[in-house]
């Protein structure tokens, strides 16, 4: 029985150290990736704060690795996270969204925030979450601005 947990905490140790040179590729391109969505929906400075310390991350093509990103398995764990919020809604794809889908993705948006559901748990652990006046200002900002899509 020693023999085979020392066989199975060695090919353990074996996959982690390989896993460590297969890495998923990175979700970076740069501040350009938002510049139609905040050039469409003209936030304020302060919500452009808030955008790019709570969502971009996941919703954009700008990610911001933080050093705990390199290692696997959390890359992995950090990729899938990215890939889902991007299949969900990426602010990089803004300016290829017709009026009817961008007001669609804002209403998620209101919903997601509201319900408590974003930011992800797992991310505000390390970065914090929207304080109350931060989401009120989101939620205000992101109601009035479908305003200008609903009106289309």
């Amino acid at each position: 029985m020693k023999k085979i947990t020392k066989i199975i905490a060695i090919s353990a140790l074996i996959v982690l150290v390989i896993m460590q040179f297969i890495r998923p590729d990175k979700n970076e391109s740069g501040y350009e990736s938002v510049a139609f969505f905040e050039a469409d929906t003209k936030p304020s400075e302060e919500l452009k704060t808030i955008l790019r310390n709570n969502c971009y991350d996941c919703h954009s093509n700008q990610t911001k690795y933080p050093w705990y990103a390199e290692i696997a398995p959390v890359s992995y764990w950090l990729d899938d996270h990215i890939e889902e919020g991007t299949e969900h809604f990426n602010v990089s794809d803004w300016e290829s969204y017709s009026i009817k889908k961008r007001d669609h993705k804002l209403e998620e948006l209101i919903e997601e925030v509201d319900e408590g559901e974003m930011p992800l748990a797992s991310y505000t652990w390390l970065h914090g979450n929207l304080d109350a006046q931060q989401k009120e200002l989101l939620l205000s900002w992101v109601k009035e601005l479908r305003t200008k899509y609903t009106a289309n």
